[in-house]
């Protein structure tokens, strides 16, 4: 003699219900994963403004960085200043100097 209890009967209603939650589920999850790699693709191809060839330092000024965003460019010099140009125009827009003291 078995202990095992007898086995309920499955509710078909219920059993509907969630292959259908597990397919629009599915659904959804493909759906996302396609718009995220379509974001991707789309916004790493975006065409930018490009750089001007040369860039023209202030006399006795040398390069030790450089960093970029949407509408400007900014070059560290080695005397502790940030110059920030015009990524369209190239031209200087602003000077920031860095204050090395304590």
């Amino acid at each position: 003699m078995s202990d095992s209890p007898e086995p309920q009967p499955i509710d078909e209603g219920l059993l509907r219900f969630l292959k259908l939650l597990v397919t629009v589920l599915t659904g959804v999850m493909i759906v996302g994963v396609v718009v995220v790699i379509f974001l991707l693709v789309t916004r790493f191809t975006a065409d930018t403004p490009a750089l001007p060839d040369e860039i023209a330092l202030p006399d006795g000024a040398t390069a030790t960085a450089f960093t970029q965003g949407d509408q400007w460019f900014a070059v560290v010099t080695n005397d502790n200043r940030i110059l920030i140009y015009d990524r369209v125009t190239g031209q200087l827009k602003q000077t920031v100097t860095v204050d090395q003291s304590p």
